[in-house]
């Protein structure tokens, strides 16, 4: 997304009235930006900062695992003043294979940097020496394989012409290039999630490879499968399936590793006397891209061994794609290569000095998302803006003023492809200062004009305003509604979600909107531990929603990522002292809680729907796009934030 630093004049007439102009100090990011107050009780405490954006329609980033390609958001930070919120980093590579957030990494951890040069660069493990946040320009780096990296202009990569600025602010500094081809293994893979056919895989691959080997192992593999236990049947998992699916590949592979494989330096080697086993083993590696072969193949009288490949690229997306367990990685010495999936297709100046973190190592380098680097990566979220992702969240409003003119541009653009647009995916189209900008029907004034499909997701009764353009809309493309409506309690509501409309009113818009002809899914989002969780809430809240003519219900259990962890501990600890030891319990290992509980909390909802009429819909099924291949606990809670 990117926002120009010439911001619309005091007095030309875009701004409604009863607005006074304010001078606290400007977000780094937005130097030229207009700054409003507003003296009415409902903007108490809050800026806006009024900007002229350079454009409104955004890519979602295709490591997203949201189930839509192109959004649209008007504002950065809700005024609805909600507890919970969203913030990500960029992956680096450690020295054990596995990856961390920027964000997260620390003086002293051990990362993977390079030595030498030219033909002679190794990779070797090296030390994070400082950790700190720094703003500069931003400028976004894509490459061949997808990866989009965000980093200032003076940032330097390795490619096959040496290191190369992005953008230099010398001109004796060599430049980054379209065709330069980066060094480094590639983007690195999400990890897998801990979905039933996971689970299953997993079960199968432990404890098959454990009946067919010779020696029984023990460790965190086994430690691992008596928890899934929890969760799936022993003898349905020990099934070989039908129709495999890619999550049950990845769970057989960790459990095949847990059982009969072992790294050799690059290589992971699985030997079993079941030639049956070895096949699906070969086939699953398959399916995830990586090549094998059978060095030794299966005899009555010794196991055969099925190898991966033996370089460092199929090493680490082994480890990333599976999760297995103890399979640290020794790639000291492995030579750094370019590589054409790693080719410079587009350097995009994004117009905005964006807060960066940068660290420092031994080698002076690291490895961020596959490629060799040094400092400066951006991260998520309002973070962008110089703003931090609680407070300034909810009260330091980014406006984009001329919303209305740049969609209609966009769309009338012969390159727009007329792809369906999600509204409300990272905060809220119809929160409180869209009654005061009004920015909305212009929005939907233009993507029915241009008959886009669009899908909307609020908990802001304002949408009711704009019913008769939604009408309209509906008449000419695909017109897809949902509402956030995670509890009915009013106690909850008051304290975690205070600038929202009440429960109440959400399920008469909820109605209205039915009556209209419009069939609206709800999401419980998200559910709160110890608070929103229980049968009786859940049940009530189900209830409700099928009353109001709702034609589905989903699920989302809260999750915390870094910056909306803090602020919602904060919350917690203040409002709700007695809960904070489940939450540290549910949360200990990460920004979700474990798949037990979500499985717990979805079997409520899912009894309640059926009790109340209603089916339980596929993950997003309210976008009438296609869905995602993760179960619908998993859903991203940034479309509701």
């Amino acid at each position: 997304m990117r926002w120009s630093h010439l911001s619309a004049g005091a007095d030309d007439g875009s701004l409604p009235d009863r607005a006074a102009s304010a001078a606290p100090p400007l977000p780094l990011a937005l130097p030229g930006a207009t700054v409003r107050t507003f003296d009415t009780p409902g903007f108490a405490g809050m800026t806006f900062y009024e900007i002229r954006a350079k454009s409104l329609i955004n890519r979602v980033p295709g490591a997203s695992r949201v189930p839509f390609e192109w959004t649209v958001n008007p504002y950065r930070g809700c005024s609805h003043a909600c507890t919970y919120c969203l913030s990500g980093d960029t992956p680096i590579l450690l020295a054990d294979g596995s990856a961390r957030r920027l964000a997260e990494l620390r003086p002293g951890d051990s990362v993977m940097g390079t030595m030498g040069a030219g033909p002679h660069r190794r990779y070797v493990p090296t030390t994070v020496l400082d950790h700190w946040a720094t703003s500069k320009p931003a400028f976004r780096v894509t490459l061949a394989d997808g990866t989009r990296l965000v980093s200032s202009g003076d940032h330097r990569f390795l490619t096959d012409r040496g290191w190369r600025y992005v953008s230099p602010a010398e001109p004796h500094h060599p430049a980054l290039a379209i065709g330069d081809l980066m060094f480094g293994v590639g983007h690195l893979a999400e990890p897998p999630k801990e979905s039933p056919d996971y689970q299953a895989g997993f079960l199968c691959g432990l404890v098959r490879g454990d009946a067919a080997g010779r020696v029984a192992r023990e460790g965190d593999a086994w430690i691992r499968a008596d928890g899934y236990l929890d969760d799936v049947s022993l003898p349905d998992a020990l099934r070989w399936p039908e129709l495999p699916s890619g999550e049950w590949y990845r769970g057989f592979l960790a459990g095949a590793f847990g059982a009969a494989g072992r790294a050799e330096r690059l290589a992971i080697v699985f030997r079993s006397t079941d030639r049956v086993y070895l096949r699906w083993i070969t086939e699953a590696l398959t399916h995830l891209g990586l090549t094998s072969r059978t060095p030794v193949p299966c005899h009555a009288d010794r196991p055969g061994r099925v190898e991966t490949g033996r370089d460092l690229w199929s090493a680490l997306r082994f480890r990333h794609l599976t999760g297995a367990l103890n399979a640290p990685l020794d790639a000291s010495g492995v030579g750094v290569r370019a590589d054409r999936r790693l080719a410079v297709t587009d350097i995009e100046d994004l117009g905005l000095t964006l807060p960066l973190f940068d660290i420092s190592t031994g080698t002076g380098d690291f490895i961020a998302d596959g490629v060799v680097s040094h400092n400066c990566f951006a991260r998520g979220t309002h973070k962008y803006l110089d703003l931090d992702p609680g407070h300034d969240f909810d009260s330091r409003i980014v406006v984009k003023v001329n919303a209305g003119e740049l969609i209609r541009r966009e769309l009338a653009d012969s390159r727009w492809s007329g792809a369906p647009i999600a509204m409300g995916t990272n905060v809220d189209v119809y929160q409180r200062a869209e009654g005061r900008y009004q920015l909305m029907p212009e929005i939907l004034a233009a993507l029915r004009d241009h008959a886009n499909p669009f899908s909307i997701l609020t908990k802001g009764t304002l949408i009711l305003r704009d019913l008769e353009l939604l009408r309209q809309a509906a008449e000419v493309t695909r017109v897809s509604l949902a509402f956030s409506v995670g509890f009915i309690d009013e106690r909850v509501w008051r304290s975690a979600e205070p600038g929202t409309p009440s429960p109440r009113r959400r399920l008469d818009a909820l109605r209205r909107l039915t009556d209209a002809g419009f069939p609206v899914g709800v999401l419980l989002a998200p559910i709160l531990p110890g608070l929103t969780d229980t049968e009786e809430s859940i049940d009530e809240t189900v209830a409700a929603v099928a009353a109001a003519g709702a034609t589905s219900v989903t699920p989302i259990p809260l999750h915390l990522r870094p910056g909306a962890r803090e602020w919602y501990a904060t919350w917690l600890a203040r409002e709700h002292p007695t809960l904070v030891p489940r939450h540290r319990e549910l949360f200990a290992r990460g920004a979700y809680s474990p798949r037990a509980y979500q499985d717990e909390v979805s079997a409520r909802v899912r009894m309640a729907a059926r009790r109340h009429g209603l089916h339980r819909p596929t993950p997003a099924q309210f976008r009438d796009l296609p869905a995602p291949e993760t179960p619908a606990a998993q859903i991203d809670q940034l479309t509701l934030l």
